[in-house]
């Protein structure tokens, strides 16, 4: 699996720089699915186990609700309006097919980007078992202080002039983890832990780069209009806009495992 993920990417990201179609209209939504394939191949060579191999019905799972979460930012951008696409469908279903497609990627490239970093670092460090077994944290004080300040991050857009709004991207790709990572440890859910963390934050840093990367030379694309330092770009992105990847590794974590607990009786650890 992980020689075909391999070879997808290698071969839409090679089409998509010759301009051949389909690759490159629907270069996001390939590479990244040959991405997941290549990181579920290496994690399940290593652990004997992945998502899509060992809990198929959860990866489709995860794969389902990626959709509508992100569309959650979607949301968001009609108000601080920090990117916008271009070179999409023209026809409407098609439109939404490469939505649905694109859309439904990128938790699964997080959680799978996590778990390879995870298989890396364990194998670098020399240790038998998994690094995302290890290193568990506290639950946080004073938790009703925590979701307070996540909801003010996540409320305070809406109450701003537009103007204003345009530079709060920080607030939102932060405030979910301070709002529902004390409810996710009072429900029982799986929390974040030092290991989950770091493998969570390093999956960020690599999904990131790759987004831009692949974005970069696509035909349908999306373009920032970040109003922070516009002219200084690797990719499409402004440099400072690197540093939201992290936290928005970790916010997809605190989303999907809150989701989960919510409305499933799935309570495999995510091995993160």
């Amino acid at each position: 699996m992980s020689w075909a993920g391999l070879a997808i990417m290698i071969a839409t990201e090679t089409a998509t720089l010759l301009r051949i179609e389909p690759f490159w209209s629907w270069n996001t939504p390939i590479a990244w699915t040959g991405f997941i394939l290549f990181a579920d191949g290496i994690v399940y060579r290593a652990r004997g186990r992945s998502w899509i191999r060992s809990a198929p019905r959860e990866f489709a799972l995860l794969a389902l609700a990626s959709i509508p979460l992100w569309i959650v930012f979607e949301g968001y951008n009609l108000i601080i309006e920090n990117w916008y696409y271009t070179g999409l469908p023209e026809n409407f279903w098609l439109r939404q097919l490469g939505y649905a497609w694109s859309f439904a990627t990128i938790w699964p490239a997080l959680f799978e980007g996590a778990e390879l970093i995870a298989v890396l670092r364990t194998q670098r460090a020399g240790k038998a078992g998994r690094a995302g077994e290890a290193g568990g944290a506290s639950p946080p004080a004073l938790p009703a202080l925590w979701i307070s300040i996540g909801a003010a991050m996540l409320i305070v857009p809406f109450l701003v002039r537009p103007d204003v709004a345009r530079y709060l991207a920080a607030p939102i790709w932060l405030g979910f983890i301070f709002l529902l990572e004390p409810v996710n440890r009072r429900l029982g859910a799986q929390p974040l832990t030092r290991e989950s963390i770091i493998n969570l934050s390093l999956s960020g840093v690599l999904c990131g780069v790759l987004w831009e990367f692949w974005n970069y030379w696509s035909r349908a694309k999306w373009h920032y209009s970040v109003p922070i330092m516009e002219n200084l770009k690797v990719f499409e992105m402004p440099v400072p806009g690197y540093l939201g990847f992290p936290p928005f590794a970790l916010e997809c974590f605190t989303m999907y495992v809150f989701l989960r607990r919510l409305f499933t009786n799935l309570g495999r650890t995510i091995a993160l």
